[in-house]
């Protein structure tokens, strides 16, 4: 007989009371009580939460929250190490992003650069020069540094003493050197790793768009143009594929900021189900999920949440929110929040009222089924590529579906009823790397999402009482190396615990 999650709850308790701080535990993280804030330090002295000027967030040994310093300093030795001789790295900040006019958007870091740095200011750079001494490389981190009037309206910066001893750069230099200081530095190197921006076209390049990373606009124009140019030579070589490699394998620290990222997003859902009701719009759904993600300390959502209510669920990627919830209709809510600097990524599908229709639960079932099959094959000892692993939740959704009454010929599946793929990479960004392989085999310590669904039309060809239901479950899932684990273990998936969870069975508010 299937427990449900309350059943599992003493059980659950007990694991995490024995859980040692280097695994994975369920409960939540200890803040830092080491020190006591100083007040006469606010406003902050750096440009992002450090353990001297935040300790609630940071412990003393954390260069991000969740990420101790060492952490950092090995990613970019492991880099350099993987690099031949006489290379030299280049990594440029994202940009600000504006929404109209000078009406900006709240700043977000390049995935790389912050993963190599853990530097979360604009209008930055780093270069790593590859060397012969014990560290392996010298690296030169360049920021806007301390400027007291554009601080007054900015809010602090780090100066360049902390990019030394904070971020343990080896030198520290204004960005408005950046550019004379690039051209010196890859003259001397023979392999330049560098990724340029994308131009405004889709997956087009141009080395043009650098300039506005390399210009200040109180410098000339063609001083830039000469870097640029020299950036295009035979040396110039991709820097982000190299990256993406060290990305895919999460070290515990990162494990356990992901696990407390999916816990946010987890208990989130569970609550938003239990503060669905009939006449209530999808986005307020969607505001409420996205409030209590703040409410735990969650920085931004991951991505745009799909809260699709009835038919809506049909559309994969229906984002549009703003329609009202009816009686009878399920909910397709697939949302996730960002937390320290990672995402989170979970789909639940749940009835509106509390209570799934027969057709519904049938349905239901028959997802649930292949996705928990499907995540017990998320093992190193599997030998399953992602290729593989949804060949095999394709064959698993049909035997599932023919049990239940669909007749299937060629096509039905894959091109209408589940139309996406299975699974993608997660971490730092939502998609965790464009260079992942799907025919790369699972490793243990990798991040990937399970999510079959099916969606169905109302046309002929499938069973009138099954129409217009869209169904999708997606949970986050570390690799082991013979037993996998599932992060998003928060949010309710079974189907005696989605109606506890609607229905308040499960001691859980709305808020």
């Amino acid at each position: 007989m299937r427990s449900s999650f309350r059943s599992l709850l003493p059980a659950l308790r007990a694991v995490a009371a024995r859980c040692p701080p280097s695994q994975i535990c369920t409960s939540s993280r200890t803040y830092a009580t080491e020190a006591v804030p100083d007040y006469e330090h606010k406003p902050s002295h750096y440009g992002q939460p450090l353990f001297q000027s935040h300790p609630h967030l940071l412990r003393p040994n954390e260069l991000t929250p969740g990420i101790p310093s060492e952490e950092y300093e090995r990613r970019r030795k492991e880099l350099m190490d993987s690099l031949p001789s006489n290379s030299v790295v280049v990594l440029i900040a994202a940009p600000v992003k504006y929404m109209s006019g000078n009406i900006f958007y709240k700043y977000r870091q390049g995935s790389d650069f912050w993963y190599l740095t853990g530097f979360e200011e604009p209008d930055s750079a780093v270069v790593l020069e590859k060397n012969a001494s014990s560290r392996g490389y010298r690296m030169t981190l360049f920021s806007n540094g301390k400027d007291s009037a554009k601080e007054k309206w900015d809010g602090p910066r780090t100066g360049f003493d902390d990019a030394l001893n904070v971020f343990k750069a080896d030198d520290a230099l204004t960005i408005k050197a950046f550019p004379a200081q690039l051209r010196s530095m890859i003259s001397l190197y023979s392999n330049v790793y560098i990724d340029l921006p994308q131009s405004p076209r889709k997956n087009a390049r141009s080395t043009k768009s650098l300039l506005r990373y390399l210009s200040p606009p109180v410098n000339p124009r063609s001083e830039y143009e000469t870097v640029v140019e020299s950036l295009s030579s035979s040396r110039r070589k991709p820097l982000a594929p190299l990256i993406a490699q060290l990305r895919a394998f999460k070290s515990v620290c990162e494990q356990q900021v992901m696990r407390m990222a999916a816990d946010i997003s987890g208990r989130a859902h569970a609550k938003t189900m239990r503060f669905t009701r009939p006449g209530i719009s999808e986005s307020a759904l969607a505001a409420h999920f996205e409030y209590l993600c703040s409410l735990s300390g969650s920085q931004r959502l991951a991505y745009v949440p799909v809260v699709a209510s009835g038919p809506n669920a049909l559309i994969i990627h229906y984002t549009s929110n703003n329609q009202v919830v009816q009686d009878g209709e399920m909910i397709l809510m697939d949302a996730g929040c960002e937390y320290n600097g990672y995402a989170s990524d979970i789909t639940r599908t749940y009835p509106v009222n509390g209570s799934f229709t027969p057709p519904q639960k049938e349905l239901y079932s028959a997802v649930l089924s292949a996705q928990k099959a499907l995540v017990g094959f998320c093992t190193e000892a599997e030998g399953l590529s992602l290729h593989d692993l949804h060949r095999r939740s394709c064959d698993l959704l049909r035997q599932e579906l023919k049990q239940i009454g669909f007749t299937l010929h060629t096509g039905d599946l894959e091109r209408v009823l589940y139309p996406h793929f299975l699974s993608h990479p997660i971490g730092i960004d939502l998609h965790e790397s464009s260079y992942s392989d799907r025919g790369e085999l699972l490793k243990a310590g990798m991040v990937i999402t399970v999510e079959p669904g099916i969606y169905v039309p109302p046309t002929a060809q499938f069973p009138k009482h099954f129409h217009n239901i869209g169904i999708r479950i997606e949970d986050e899932v570390l690799v082991g190396e013979k037993h996998p684990v599932v992060l998003t273990v928060s949010a309710p998936k079974e189907i005696a615990d989605i109606e506890g969870a609607c229905q308040g069975l499960l001691g859980l508010e709305p808020i």
